[in-house]
């Protein structure tokens, strides 16, 4: 087993690029790492990383070594995933991912439950809106909103999440109420705009008569979190185009209002995202059968709460 834990160890510092991001991924220490590294080099009789105090790269022999420990430990998996599928007991440890509003709103909740259902798995949840890999993060799957840029990666579609433009009222009573895309530009609206690095778009995709059309529109209110544009909405900052289950409660309550409804947002799509072989485990099919059914129940009770 310690040679298939360095082997495991290996891989996690070639596709992270770092001893430390490799520790931090396994929950082993530092010296573990390295210890696990020169472990494996000293059995191969070979270099795999050449290290200086700033870099660490793969050496020759460490680029050939890579696609077999990464072929050992999928089929080291996929033989266990088909041992916990004959004994009905799956286990170990499922490493999810998931934007804010999506996580906070829809998956957390729902953890405990499945938890308690399957008591011998845990759940490693990660949240963030930026853009995730699930290869180099070492995840099983991902839940997003939107359009995976990776055609190689397996998708589960969820649903069609119906989004609103909306504001508080004193936001309406101080700049006027929006009829359309276009009085958001030139009525010079404050729109607050969901941004993270490496993100390319800049632009709301809007229903017209003609079809759905991109929005240029602009303003000093940016964030890579989308409750914080939440927040501003609801003391008057801006704009935000949001999910409706995201800010149900808040239209119905009268904290927020639609705007610019007669080229409402386009529907964004909700899916999971996953590789081949995560999807053989039976905790990762597990999971996502279960996050997909009440998810989808969630997402439909927020439209009609908002409705």
């Amino acid at each position: 087993m310690s040679y298939l834990d360095n082997i495991r160890t290996f891989v996690r510092v070639y596709e992270l690029g770092s001893m430390s991001a490799a520790g931090r991924d396994l929950r082993i220490s530092p010296a573990v790492t390295s210890a696990r590294i020169s472990q494996l080099e000293e059995h191969l009789n070979v270099r795999l990383f050449q290290r200086t105090t700033r870099n660490l790269t793969p050496t020759e022999q460490g680029r050939a070594f890579y696609p077999g420990a990464v072929a050992v430990l999928d089929a080291v998996n996929e033989a266990e995933a088909q041992v916990m599928h004959l004994t009905e007991a799956p286990r170990g440890s499922l490493f999810v991912a998931a934007p804010l509003g999506l996580g906070r709103r829809l998956l957390a909740p729902n953890v405990p439950e499945f938890l308690a259902e399957y008591p011998e798995i845990d759940i490693r949840l990660r949240l963030t809106d930026r853009t995730i890999d699930l290869t180099t993060e070492g995840l099983d799957l991902a839940f997003f909103l939107g359009q995976p840029e990776d055609s190689n990666l397996r998708i589960r579609k969820i649903a069609d999440c119906r989004r609103v433009l909306c504001a508080a009222p004193d936001y309406v009573k101080r700049r006027g109420l929006p009829a359309a895309g276009q009085d958001l530009i030139t009525g010079r609206h404050e729109c607050l705009n969901l941004r993270f690095p490496g993100a390319t778009e800049f632009q709301w995709l809007l229903q017209t008569a003609e079809g759905p059309r991109r929005f240029a529109v602009s303003g000093r209110h940016e964030c890579d979190d989308g409750d914080v544009l939440t927040d501003w909405a609801l003391t008057g900052q801006g704009i935000a185009m949001k999910p409706v289950f995201e800010v149900a409660e808040h239209l119905k309550a009268g904290r927020l209002v639609p705007v610019a409804m007669d080229t409402p947002p386009v529907p964004v799509q909700m899916a999971c995202l996953y590789t081949h072989r995560r999807h053989q485990d039976p905790k990762t099919r597990l999971f996502m059968e279960f996050m997909i059914e009440r998810i989808g129940r969630a997402v439909k009770t927020a439209e009609k709460i908002a409705a």
